[in-house]
């Protein structure tokens, strides 16, 4: 059983929908995506009571480290380009990485427990919006050594973003 099917009934579709809804509607952004070759851009979109919405840009090569979300389910739709998203699964060897490749409007939502690192392997700009539920206020980073997954760092809201 995956993660996902823990959640409360509803609760990550609703995240899809709201990051769908979201994405299909950039005039309310308040914000246009920029491009940075020296760091992956981020901005926050809006925060609602029992949640938030961030718009990202990916240039071909940016990436993040393999990281959850403190707790948070979340969910995220793809604006523009192309994006791959690495999810880690047990195997008899350990655990291990596993790839999905999303395009322009597909979307992927996730429950509180989700591990996962996205990258642009694309040769083209992309743009995601995520939704989370609650908002974010920690995440721990990860690298997978030796088939387990390894704290890095935790992240808090206000300080690393």
């Amino acid at each position: 059983m995956s993660a996902l099917d823990l959640e409360a009934p509803g609760r990550v579709g609703r995240l899809r929908d709201i990051a769908r809804r979201a994405a299909a509607d950039p005039a309310s952004w308040g914000v246009s995506p920029r491009f940075d070759a020296t760091a992956r851009w981020y901005a926050r979109l809006f925060a609602a009571g029992d949640h938030e919405a961030w718009l990202l840009t990916w240039l071909p090569g940016q990436s993040t480290d393999l990281h959850d979300h403190g707790g948070s389910a979340g969910a995220f739709v793809l604006v523009s380009g192309a994006l791959t998203e690495e999810t880690v699964h047990a195997g008899a060897d350990g655990a291990a990485l596993r790839s999905t490749s999303f395009t322009a409007g597909d979307a992927r939502p996730f429950g509180s427990q989700h591990v996962h690192r996205i990258v642009n392997t694309s040769a083209e700009p992309a743009v995601s919006l995520h939704v989370y539920g609650p908002a974010l206020t920690r995440m721990t980073r990860y690298r997978l050594q030796d088939g387990a997954l390894r704290v890095l760092e935790i992240d808090r809201a206000g300080v690393a973003w």
